[in-house]
């Protein structure tokens, strides 16, 4: 087999950095362990074939397994195939979402400490696996992104093929094929959604099994597990005037920087220090326009109005997923 899989470790296990990973810090030693495994890529790049091949292995390491912890782990597959959600469903927005729903349902219903999930869905909007990596670690589990990186010419191939046999349940439309290759937001393991991230690429046999398994459920009896944290614990939006600390704090940070840029004119880059949360903000070497600013805010708030963080964390994490988007 080639040796071409590539590994991207973007979050260090048991670092004196890990109280500050935004949704939950990893820790080690816990009594109950599971995983979240997102598999990520382009439409019939191979997605559930891989799936596939990492449930079999993580079922027979299980089945093996001395440590009583391990082996009592229950292992589920979400899918489209599992949800009976049928390929059509990309070709209108409102279709789309509702099975996006159901997909995000079905995770969170198994998702607990001692599941371990591989969902291979609708995982090609950073947005989604972001609220995915904050119900994992709301419930002290960790996470991982396996991005299958089948080129897209190669994806276009095996889709005409599917849709040529009539034998499978077939491929995706040309033009719900070509709409969803444009719309994938590819995983950046620097972010703390997308990391630890494993890219297995279309020529090899077997993704990076044991690596996976080591960084989720680990060999050494120290399993990798997360504590909860303030934003971590997500609830209801029920706290009185949530919505409206959400749309304040996020514009206030967003005013401080446009400060901070005509108190600098013409310099790129910089750190605009935050006393009051202890963090700073890191701008890019590229000027940052506003209309760049308020569409990350507008995620940022679409991510989080159904998650009533507390007032105290909305700016801390804001600040966070700012200096993730900067990076990218």
């Amino acid at each position: 087999m080639p040796v071409s899989t590539l590994l991207c470790y973007s979050v260090s296990f048991g670092s004196s950095h890990s109280g500050d990973l935004g949704c939950g810090a990893f820790a080690t030693e816990a009594d109950d362990i599971a995983q979240l495994i997102l598999i990520s890529g382009y439409p019939s790049s191979g997605k559930t074939q891989r799936a596939q091949q990492l449930r079999a292995f993580f079922e027979q390491k299980i089945a093996q397994a001395p440590d009583p912890r391990v082996a009592r782990l229950k292992l589920h597959l979400i899918n489209d195939q599992t949800l009976g959600v049928a390929r059509n469903v990309y070709h209108t927005a409102k279709a789309e979402k509702d099975a996006r729903a159901e997909e995000y349902s079905a995770i969170k219903r198994v998702l607990s400490r001692d599941d371990i999930v591989i969902a291979d869905g609708m995982n090609y909007i950073k947005g989604f696996r972001y609220q995915l990596f904050c119900e994992a670690k709301a419930v002290q589990t960790p996470s991982c992104v396996v991005h299958i990186g089948t080129p897209i010419e190669k994806c276009r191939e095996i889709n005409k093929k599917l849709l040529a046999d009539k034998d499978t349940d077939g491929g995706y439309v040309e033009e719900d094929f070509e709409n969803l290759i444009f719309r994938y937001e590819e995983p950046n393991g620097m972010t703390r959604w997308d990391s630890p991230l494993f890219t297995v690429l279309d020529e090899d046999e077997t993704p990076p099994f044991d690596q996976i398994w080591e960084a989720m459920v680990g060999s050494d009896g120290k399993t990798k597990v997360v504590r909860q944290n303030l934003a971590t614990v997500l609830k209801p939006a029920t706290e009185q005037n949530y919505l409206y600390e959400l749309d304040k704090t996020t514009s206030d940070v967003l005013s401080q920087i446009q400060t901070w840029q005509k108190d600098h004119p013409g310099e790129e880059g910089g750190t605009i220090p935050l006393p009051d949360i202890g963090k700073s903000i890191e701008l890019p070497a590229s000027t940052t326009t506003l209309p760049q600013l308020q569409r990350i805010r507008r995620q940022f708030i679409s991510m989080n109005r159904q998650h009533s963080l507390s007032k105290a964390r909305v700016k801390d994490l804001f600040v966070d997923y700012l200096n993730d988007q900067f990076l990218q």
